[in-house]
């Protein structure tokens, strides 16, 4: 009995003994919940044989932590250090073959460029030497017998026969080319104050060349630009529109919301038309673009809004591919326009022989309206333009200093020689149209796209 007292006594010594060292902690757990440990020493066990706790716990699961965070760096590959150098290697190759194969495929690039600018280079050296000894021959033109001044205008010889050629004329430089033929003359007196530009009397002056654009290619030697003086919506009245026209497949039509635009050089529209274009004949009219097809006197008139043909016609009895061109070439034989009273054609025929027959057109249907003939010959002058249904033509191309020579008005069916002085600033002049929108002339004289201001007399 003694002994038994003497356990239970001993029990419960021990028993107090552990609860006074008994500990409960309280602390949140990895998720933010509280989380209660109570722990009590053994009475029997020096130490655990396995090591635990939150201590341990939470070094776990930021070493777990940390090994997801070094396989995302190394991209997802366990493999360590070694498989991540490996990777970082391969990867770098082929960066480096990526890189070598561009340089190569731009230094060929550069080589083949270098290439074609030579080549370009012998040929426009090739055509300055031509256009020398094509100058300095002598013209040999005879006078009428009978007087020391011609007593009528003066035309060289008509380029029969051209239409057979396969090559542009653009490219074929001849004597015929040169020949810069004037007409007899008749001094206009110079305005006084008093007279005003009331915008449809007789052409008085032309002013100085104002340059906005050089065009970038070779291609743009020779081309048209223009404005609609009705535009139609989707585009604006402020829209210019142009045409290179130098090759054998011309059809892009380049647009730009201004002339800021086109001075920039930013085409905000580029239109393939469905047929080639025939030189710088072509213009602009309530919302379509009226061009000759190449190769042919059909004229088309193209829609800008829906990208269409809206009408096709050929124009009766018109040359066409070098039969009646003007005197600087380039299959130059249909000339559209658009003054005050519409849409015009100048041109000539075989029943004209060669001289400039002008009609007017109908803006829709393109049928022929009304026909005036003059007594100029079409090839004997560079150029001409209409303003308030006269016409116009410029007496030579390439002349810095040259003169509008010949005016004919449609309203009485008269003609006479005018001397109105015009400037050629870059000496091949191509294009001359009368822009109704801005109420001037625009040209595009070598490479050049620029403009002239005009003044009228007062309306008779």
């Amino acid at each position: 009995m003694f002994l038994f007292l003497l356990l239970c006594t001993s029990g419960l010594l021990l028993r107090g003994d552990a609860q006074d060292r008994a500990a409960l902690w309280r602390g949140n757990d990895r998720s933010g919940r509280c989380q209660y440990t109570f722990n009590v020493p053994s009475p029997t066990e020096a130490s655990c044989p396995q090591t635990g706790g939150p201590e341990v716990e939470g070094l776990k699961a930021r070493l777990s932590l940390l090994e997801v965070l070094v396989s995302r760096l190394t991209g997802g590959d366990t493999g360590g250090p070694q498989g991540a150098t490996a990777r970082d290697q391969t990867e770098l190759h082929k960066s480096l073959n990526r890189v070598t194969g561009e340089r190569n495929l731009l230094q060929g690039e550069k080589e083949r460029l270098e290439q074609e600018l030579l080549g370009l280079q012998r040929r426009m050296e090739e055509m300055r030497r031509e256009t020398e000894r094509l100058r300095n021959k002598p013209f040999g033109l005879a006078r009428p017998a009978g007087g020391s001044r011609p007593s009528h205008l003066i035309t060289r010889p008509n380029r029969q026969g051209d239409s057979s050629s396969l090559r542009d004329s653009a490219w074929e430089i001849g004597p015929q080319g040169f020949q810069e033929l004037k007409a007899e003359v008749t001094e206009v007196p110079a305005p006084d104050g008093s007279e005003e530009n009331t915008g449809c009397g007789d052409l008085i002056s032309v002013g100085e060349p104002v340059t906005h654009r050089k065009a970038d290619t070779i291609a743009g030697k020779y081309g048209v630009w223009m404005q609609d003086p009705e535009a139609v919506s989707p585009y604006g009245p402020n829209m210019i529109w142009r045409i290179d026209t130098i090759g054998s497949d011309v059809r892009q039509l380049y647009g730009y919301e201004d002339m800021e635009q086109l001075t920039k050089g930013f085409p905000s529209k580029v239109l393939l038309l469905p047929e080639l274009v025939e030189s710088t004949g072509s213009t602009l009219y309530r919302g379509s673009l009226y061009y000759q097809r190449r190769r042919s006197r059909s004229l088309i008139r193209f829609d800008l809004a829906s990208e269409s043909i809206a009408a096709r016609r050929d124009l009766p009895h018109a040359g066409f591919h070098g039969q009646f061109p003007y005197s600087w070439g380039g299959y130059t034989d249909i000339d559209l326009s658009v003054d005050e009273q519409g849409l015009w054609a100048v041109y000539s025929s075989s029943k004209a022989k060669g001289a400039i027959v002008i009609s007017q057109l109908d803006p829709n249907s393109l049928e022929v309206k009304k026909s005036w003939e003059t007594n100029i010959r079409k090839n004997s002058v560079s150029n001409s333009f209409i303003i308030c249904g006269k016409l116009y033509t410029v007496a030579s191309y390439t002349s810095p200093d040259t003169i509008i020579n010949y005016m004919y008005d449609t309203r009485t069916s008269q003609g006479k020689s005018v001397a109105i002085p015009f400037k050629n600033k870059y000496r091949y002049n191509s294009m001359i149209d009368y822009n109704l929108a801005q109420r001037k002339l625009f040209a595009w004289d070598n490479f050049h796209m620029v403009s002239y201001d005009l003044r009228l007399g007062r309306q008779e």
